[in-house]
């Protein structure tokens, strides 16, 4: 179980989705952060990344393992496709 709070964990996640941006800028690629829910870090891939093959990887071993690393082991990170920013308690 994660101690600490959704509200909790904005700041913290969004800083580390900040220091994560630039890598994948590289590609041509970028990322939205849009909220926590009960422990789980909901962004939006954008640019190259949509419909990216690796784009799964860049989630699992990118983005979530920077999460994990600073914030807790226990975060998992979804991709909210476009368009679906407001279904997020449908996905």
């Amino acid at each position: 179980m994660i101690p600490f709070s959704d509200e909790e964990l904005i700041a913290p996640v969004r800083r580390v989705i900040e220091k994560v941006r630039p890598t994948l800028a590289l590609d041509g690629g970028d990322i939205d952060f849009i909220t926590v829910k009960n422990g789980v870090v909901y962004v939006q891939l954008k640019g190259a990344c949509v419909g990216c093959g690796s784009s799964g990887n860049t989630l699992k071993y990118g983005v979530e393992r920077h999460l994990r690393i600073e914030i807790h082991p226990e975060l998992t990170v979804v991709n909210v496709p476009f368009g679906m920013e407001n279904q997020i308690d449908n996905l």
